[in-house]
């Protein structure tokens, strides 16, 4: 870029230097060194000082006049930042500032009008929708682990997603934390162990058991002693009871890790924090009161995460990432495999209990008995539990040791999964 001599020179010092190289005083190599430019610029300046010394100027000149937006794109723009006060003014919902990226998105999306962040931040001062945002301290986070499948983020974050909704909903979502890639988002009403474990599925059926998943130390993935029991028997200790998720992992030959506080699960929550700002800001907009609508939404989020936003520090996009991890073979995740000796994936991501055989040869679970076949009375009978709350129905998988003794169906109000 040819250097700005305005900002450096006046008018007069450029002047005597132009006239001393005419006048055979000053060397045209000393003059180069004093104003830092090339020969070409200096003939390009010695030409228009020739042409007129009275009038030669360095001065700066704007060759293109400042564009001007069109009434319907400032009418447009006034009225998506109405709609960002009153969502930030709604105590209800986790919106505490202006987006003006997410502004200039919906501007293109709904209208094809192609307006600059920029513009927008200066029509938001100019008509007070602007809030100074606080110093926070500098992104200095990297990406620390070299294959994908190596670490799996894994949380959940409650929220009023949108300020039509009649109740606050959970998000769960899965990460790879190399690629960036959401592996998994879905809402859910309520949040149960049964919640995970299908998240869970999702990823390692979809693409291989991965080598970790880390998650925080919620009573669904670790058992903290002192917490997770008041009449807890004191010779245990945390992580001698393993939760429903813990099982499974272990089934699955997937290392657990925790992190023990929200600071160190940073890498999730901006990815959380990206989708709950968007999120909250579409359903709001488009009047969404149900959770199945907020999962349209959601969907939609999560593709334009994957597939179209280059992320902050991996500096790529997440989707494209991930296939060039995989095409390069830094991957980490295995085929899985159902391990011996069950026969199904339904006995692998599952909610599993245990009953001993009574003297009638029968087990009682929540006010249910089944009568079994192949068994002697105390045998300890492992419940495999698979429930579909589509339709209601629950399919309980006997086990005695390596044993598979059948299946029965059950109502899922008839068994209370809130145990697990």
């Amino acid at each position: 870029m040819a250097k700005q001599l305005h900002r450096s020179f006046r008018d007069q010092q450029i002047r005597s230097l132009l006239q001393s190289y005419i006048d055979k005083e000053v060397e045209l190599r000393y003059i180069l060194e004093i104003l830092k430019i090339g020969r070409s610029r200096f003939f390009a300046l010695l030409k228009d000082y020739r042409q007129n010394p009275s009038e030669f100027s360095i001065a700066y000149k704007r060759r293109q006049k400042t564009r001007t937006i069109s009434p319907e794109i400032e009418k447009n723009i006034l009225h998506q930042l109405r709609w960002e006060k009153r969502l930030i003014e709604n105590l209800d919902i986790p919106i505490h500032s202006y987006n003006y990226c997410y502004i200039r998105d919906l501007l293109w999306q709904k209208h094809r009008q192609k307006v600059s962040v920029p513009t927008i931040i200066k029509r938001a001062k100019e008509h007070n929708f602007f809030l100074r945002r606080p110093k926070r301290k500098a992104h200095d986070r990297e990406v620390l682990t070299n294959y994908i499948g190596e670490l799996i983020q894994h949380d959940s974050s409650h929220h009023k997603w949108s300020p039509y909704a009649a109740s606050k909903w959970y998000l769960i979502t899965s990460l790879d934390d190399y690629s960036r890639k959401l592996l998994y988002a879905e809402l859910v009403e309520k949040e149960t162990s049964w919640d995970h474990i299908s998240a869970l599925e999702s990823v390692v059926l979809g693409y291989g058991a991965p080598y970790a998943y880390y998650t925080d130390c919620h009573s669904i993935f670790r058992f903290v002693q002192g917490r997770d029991s008041i009449w807890r028997k004191h010779y245990l200790v945390t992580d001698d009871v393993d939760p429903q998720w813990k099982r499974i992992l272990r089934d699955c030959h997937i290392e657990p890790r925790y992190a023990l506080s929200p600071q160190a699960k940073g890498k999730i929550e901006r990815p959380y924090g990206w989708l709950q700002d968007r999120l909250i800001r579409t359903c709001a907009r488009e009047n969404i009161k149900t959770i199945s609508e907020a999962r349209q939404v959601l969907r939609a989020e999560v593709d334009r995460y994957n597939n179209h936003q280059v992320h902050s520090t991996a500096r790529e996009i997440p989707s494209r990432r991930f296939q060039r991890a995989q095409e390069e073979k830094k991957s980490l995740f295995r085929e899985f495999m159902v391990p011996p000796p069950f026969k199904s994936t339904k006995d692998v991501f599952c909610l599993m209990t245990e009953r001993i055989v009574n003297s009638y040869r029968k087990i009682s679970f929540h006010n249910l008995e089944f009568k079994l076949s192949g068994v002697s009375v105390r045998d300890t009978i492992q419940l495999r539990i698979v429930p579909n709350k589509k339709t209601g129905i629950a399919d309980i998988r006997f086990w005695c040791e390596k044993a598979f003794l059948g299946t029965q169906k059950v109502r899922l109000e008839d068994i209370n999964l809130v145990h697990f």
